[in-house]
């Protein structure tokens, strides 16, 4: 073999080697900043509706069953919680409830009753006319079964659905059954302010903070004994899910629980995102990205990324934008904005963006920014007086550990032992 040969075979060698470290890097860098999961079929996570199946639907064996549920309402195989309960054997389904955005999680309006394609059951609508399952609704139900995927967050009003539901439940004396699922943003991370009692609503049922860490049916266990509500809650676990798990770590297939919240990562940046708009910011309904980038025809884009990158707000990065939204607030009007960029998803705090990014705004445009109007969803007056005081975000988030530390200690008597 000549020196020549010998050189060039050992060079490609080299490359090759350098190419496969350089994708191995790649890897492990995206599942840092990405949180991907590793799980394969075998370790994929079992849900609370699997559970019920691996049990014959024993406990609902005899019983009339109401169902609340959505598109996100389906087995670990896909399958509709609706079609496994009306084919389950000694199971009678009855009825079908569904939340916001409708039974097929498409609707952004308010909802009206329908009918079921498949089983031609009825579809009575908790948000339309009525918030609650009403006496007719209810009439000869034995047993209400919840099965949604909620957003872990405090103003996503699943959660005020099932509360809703379980109070009426209580009243009507009818078993009251929980099909848990994951909290996407993971069991562990607390966030945000708490709710104040005086600012209590259909987007604010309990004063929890933004971010509370607990899964659906932990909520329900809360919500039943703090709240007094004293329904007969049977909550089905799930198998195989830690409370360090965000939803790309179970093995399941990510369903939007709404139309615009289409990514994991949208859901992490939502809780901070979704509080703007209402001051007057487009949080991107409308593009290919909400919640992903916020904006409007009054920001000077430069400007406005800029000032949010001189923050050095931990985990995220902002990029200057022009988007029109093709619905929602400034339809058809060309905005200027931001874009944001996750770079991190453990130091991200969203919360702590969500502040930065009004505080900028204030200072920037206070004729067209209405700080006053994010307490809707913010739902702590004491964190808004500190922001229009311009007093640091870092600060302000740092003056809430006391009251979480009081809810931390309050939510544990709830947390299920098996996701531990």
């Amino acid at each position: 073999m000549s020196s020549r040969v010998f050189r060039f075979r050992s060079l490609m060698i080299h490359w090759l080697i350098f190419c496969v470290i350089l994708l191995e890097a790649s890897r492990a860098e995206a599942q840092k900043l990405q949180g991907k999961s590793s799980h394969t079929q075998s370790e994929r996570t079992k849900l609370g509706v699997d559970v019920l199946e691996q049990e014959n639907f024993a406990p609902l064996r005899g019983k009339r069953v109401g169902l609340i549920t959505n598109q996100t309402g389906v087995d670990s195989e896909g399958r509709r919680t609706i079609d496994v309960l009306a084919l389950a054997e000694g199971v009678k389904l009855v009825a079908l409830f569904s939340p916001e955005h409708g039974i097929s999680g498409k609707e952004d309006a308010n909802v009206v009753n329908a009918k079921d394609p498949t089983t031609g059951l009825p579809i009575y609508s908790l948000y339309g006319e009525t918030r609650r399952p009403t006496d007719a609704m209810l009439k000869g139900i034995d047993t209400l079964v919840f099965d949604v995927q909620d957003a872990g967050v405090r103003f996503y009003t699943f959660i005020t659905t099932m509360a809703y539901c379980m109070e009426e439940a209580a009243k009507h004396h009818i078993e009251f059954v929980v099909l848990d699922r994951p909290n996407p943003l993971g069991g562990e991370v607390i966030e945000g302010p708490m709710l104040g009692r005086d600012r209590l609503s259909f987007t604010g049922y309990f004063p929890m903070p933004v971010r509370y860490g607990m899964t659906i049916g932990e909520l329900a266990k809360m919500f039943n004994a703090e709240n007094k509500i004293n329904a007969d809650l049977h909550v089905f676990a799930m198998q195989g899910w830690h409370r360090g798990d965000t939803y790309d770590r179970t093995g399941l297939k990510w369903i939007p629980p709404s139309p615009n919240l289409r990514t994991l990562n949208a859901a992490f940046l939502y809780p901070g995102i979704e509080i703007l708009q209402s001051a007057g910011v487009s949080v991107g309904r409308g593009t290919d990205t909400p919640f992903e980038l916020f904006g409007g025809p009054w920001i000077e884009a430069a400007e406005l990324a800029a000032e949010l990158n001189r923050r050095a707000v931990p985990g995220v990065r902002f990029q200057a934008t022009l988007f029109t939204p093709d619905n929602g607030l400034y339809k058809g009007q060309c905005c200027q904005g931001v874009s944001l960029i996750i770079t991190n998803r453990a130091e991200l705090n969203s919360m702590r963006m969500g502040l930065e990014i009004a505080a900028a705004l204030h200072r920037l445009y206070p004729q067209q920014f209405h700080l006053e109007k994010i307490i809707d969803l913010l739902g702590s007056q004491a964190t808004l007086d500190r922001l229009e005081r311009g007093d640091d975000p870092a600060r302000i988030i740092a003056g809430w550990s006391d009251d979480l530390e009081k809810f931390r200690a309050m939510r544990a008597k709830y947390l299920l032992l098996l996701y531990h």
